[in-house]
Parts: structure tokens; sequence; C-alpha cells
């Protein structure tokens, strides 16, 4: 062969290694009372970093979800297709806990535990995360109403994906969805349409009638979804399959051709007349959904640091083995300093987000000043990391040129999916207004904030003088 096609100066493949080789993430669990953990996320970090999660990986990605409205003969069936490789990365993400497993734990740091794990494996790839995020998410929103806790709760936190429709209670495990969002409100959910009424059978149920515009997974066994009753928005448990084995009445009228995120399916969904269980009281749906939204809110933050890490590790590999202008790129002075601030960024994200699971795992052991460090926090750090989220791909994408720009690199995959976790469950100014919300609302949670960043005074002349600004622009 010609010796034009040598190939030189060029970085090998990047596959083998370990997503939890990261420093930040170790002193975490090590910190805050989940070093038991860590063998746990060494064995998920690696599986991330293999050559064969990498093409699981690629393969759901590039074989999007497929929507079969009828088989065949005719009958409407409603089910989704996806690629194999998307079914294998649900099995390991549930099997290794990823999913609402926490929730059934005993030991201390449970949920920095799960958090530290969904971290490291989502640096492969982000999509299946939704609906192992909702999973997780949908717990503490229906321990509302203990009955169907006490039904569904096992089956959730169940370590076993078993895929297809069938009556949830039959399955050994359950994977939940959330179904809110509404084209005429968004995330102004107050202003959802759809209709519930008690049914005539006088059993408990109710009947849902209307549009949901976006509804992730749909797939999932069950969702929690938001309507109207008679006393007004109510949250209510809806299975794809009843009780009897038969479909309930949920439509998938289309996918949605998505920026990113693409190996997860997200569908409009009609309900006509679908059985649903109410969750909570009455009229008080978005209290009991808020909990849910919480979580997830969570998981939007780990899934940003997670994809900040990703961007930097491929940034950091190119660099080393690329030469420029007479050194290796990671020796020129100013491809340094970049590298160095999306180190710096993509740390600084993930600490934030292993301080929050902290917080979450205190304040379910009745810590009320880590609850309401958690409430602000959370807010304030799904606005920030979320949105730095797409900044940081891109200028990690950056550090490898044109050869970033390439589907083959998988930054493409990182860039598309950035901005996702910045708009999911509630974008900019809904997270700034929440913020607004803890500060007029939550007692003690600016109180807690302040007293978390005065625990590192005198660390950096920096950081106090941030802080003094802070203190400066509040009333």
């Amino acid at each position: 062969m010609s010796a034009t096609h040598e190939v030189l100066n060029q970085a090998p493949p990047l596959a083998g290694f370990t997503t939890a080789d990261d420093p930040a993430l170790l002193e975490a669990l090590r910190r805050d009372g989940a070093a038991w953990a860590e063998p746990r996320v060494r064995e998920v970090g690696a599986r991330a970093g293999s050559a064969e999660v990498q093409d699981w990986a690629r393969m759901a990605e590039e074989h999007h979800p497929v929507l079969h409205t009828h088989d065949r003969y005719g009958h409407r069936i409603d089910e989704v297709e996806y690629h194999p490789a998307y079914h294998q990365l649900m099995t390991v993400a549930v099997e290794s806990g990823q999913h609402a497993a926490a929730w059934a734990e005993t030991r201390p740091g449970r949920h920095l535990a799960r958090a530290a794990t969904f971290y490291a494996f989502a640096q492969a790839e982000p999509g299946h995360g939704c609906p192992i995020s909702m999973t997780y998410a949908a717990v503490p929103a229906l321990r509302a109403e203990p009955e169907l806790a006490a039904a569904y709760e096992p089956l959730l936190t169940a370590r076993t994906y078993d895929f297809g429709l069938r009556a949830p209670l039959t399955k050994r495990g359950l994977i939940a969805g959330m179904s809110m969002t509404e084209k005429q409100g968004g995330s102004d959910v107050r202003a959802n349409t759809t209709e519930a009424v008690p049914s005539s059978d006088d059993d408990g149920t109710y009947l849902l009638t209307g549009h949901k515009w976006f509804t992730s997974a749909p797939m999932s066994d069950v969702f929690l979804t938001l309507a109207q009753a008679p006393e007004g928005v109510t949250c209510f448990l809806v299975p794809r399959v009843l009780p009897d084995g038969t479909r309930n009445a949920l439509y998938l009228q289309r996918l949605k051709n998505k920026l990113g995120n693409r190996s997860n399916a997200s569908s409009e969904v009609e309900y006509d007349r679908a059985v649903a269980w109410r969750i909570g009281e009455p009229g008080r749906g978005v209290r009991t959904i808020v909990e849910m939204v919480n979580v997830t809110r969570l998981d939007c933050v780990i899934g940003s640091a997670a994809g900040m890490r990703a961007g930097l590790r491929q940034a950091l590999h190119h660099c080393e083995h690329r030469r420029a202008f007479g050194a290796e790129l990671i020796d020129q002075p100013l491809m340094r300093n970049v590298l160095a601030d999306l180190a710096v960024e993509s740390e600084a994200a993930t600490t934030l987000a292993m301080r929050l699971a902290t917080a979450l795992d205190r304040a379910e052991a009745g810590d009320a000043g880590e609850a309401a460090l958690r409430r602000l926090g959370l807010a304030v750090s799904k606005y920030w990391v979320c949105k730095r989220g797409a900044t940081h791909a891109a200028e990690a994408l950056e550090c490898l040129g044109g050869n970033g720009y390439v589907e083959e690199s998988g930054m493409p995959r990182l860039y598309r999916e950035a901005p996702l976790q910045s708009i999911w469950e509630g974008s900019g100014n809904v997270a700034a207004l929440d913020v607004l919300r803890a500060l007029g609302r939550e007692t003690g949670a600016l109180d807690a904030v302040l007293a978390e960043v005065d625990a590192a005074a005198g660390a950096d002349a920096r950081l106090d003088a941030a802080a003094a600004r802070l203190r400066a622009l509040l009333p």
C-alpha cells in the first residue's frame, strides 16, 4: 500500500479504561460513609470502559427505537422495539442497583453509593439512564399511597430487568416512567387538561382521557402521571397492562425525533379512558409528584457531571497522543490551560453531585439541615451544572478538532446529549424560579447553603470573595 495511507500522529482507540478511576468520586464515597460500595463502583466503572459496553453504547445510539402501533394483522399493539444493545445496557444498570434498589438498601450512604454507580455507568451511554432515573425517583412519590407502595415497591427495587408488556404484579422487576407534560403547558403542569373521572366500578380507580406531549421510555411498566380530577390536579399510577392481562388504553401516537438521547424512546401518548390508581391526596398532585421531580433533578446533575467527565477523558486521551507545532498537544501551554479548566469544572461538578446525594441520605435519616441544604442546593445545582454541561462538551470536542466532529469519535453524541439535562425537569428559567421559591418557602434553606460555604472559608481567597459577593446580593 502507498505510504500516503500510513497512519501517523493519531490517538489509539480509547477502551479498556475504568470510569471509576476518579479521585473526586472515590473520595466522596470514603468521606461520606459509602466506602463499602467502592468495589461495586469499580466493577461497574470497569464495565463502562470496556470495549464491549462501548460497542453497546454505539449500537444503541445508532439504531433508534422503532414504534409499532399495529401488528401485521391490524391489531393495535403500541410497542416500541429497541436494539438488543439497549437491553444489555439496561440489564447491567438494573443488576448493579442503579435504578430503585437504594430504597431497599439499609446500609448508610445508600443513595451516595447509588449515585456513584449511576455516574460511573452513565459515562458509557446516557440514554438508557432516563428510565433508570425515573424508576429511582418513582418510589418516594409512590409512598404517598402506602397500599400501592407495598405492592409495587418490591418490584421496582428488584435487581431484575424483566422487559415486556405483562401485568406488572406478575413480573420479576418493574421499570417506572413519568408522564406529566402536555403540549399547552410543558413545565406548567397546572395547565394540564387531561381529565380523570372516578370509575363507575366503585373500585377506587379513575379513568384518564387526554394527550401527553413528552413521555419518555413508553415501554415502562407503570407511569406516574398528572390529571385534572374533580378536586384539581392529582397524581395517578397508570400501568401499561392491567391486572387481568389486557392492555390499558394508552396509545402511542409517535416517537419524538430528538436532538440527542436517541437510544431512549420518547413519545406522545393518548389516554382514552385509561385505568389509573390515585397517589396521594386528590387535588394535591403537584405536591405529590414534587419529590419525584427533586430526585430526577439530582440525576440531572449527576448525568451532567458524568458527561463532563466523559468529555474530559476524551480530550485528555487525544491530547496525550497527538502532536502539533513540534510538541505533544498536552504539553502545549494553551492546551494545558484548556484541559485544566475542563478538569476543574468536571471535578467540581462530580463533588457537588455526590454531596447532594449525601444530603439525600442524611435527610432520609431525619437531618432537617441536610434536607434544607438539599432543597436549595439541588435547585441551584440543577440550573448551574446542567447549563454548564453543553459548554463543557463543546470545549472538550474542540480539543479533538476535526477528529471530534465525526460520529466515530463519540463526541457528537456527547455534545447532542448535553442540553438534555438542562431541559429535563425544568429548563433554566424554571430552575431559577424554583431557587426563588425555595428561598421564600423553605425555612433554613439559605442558612444551610451558607453554612456549607462557610465550612470552606479560608481555603481559597477567591472562594471567600465569591461568598462575600453572594451575601451582598442577598436580602
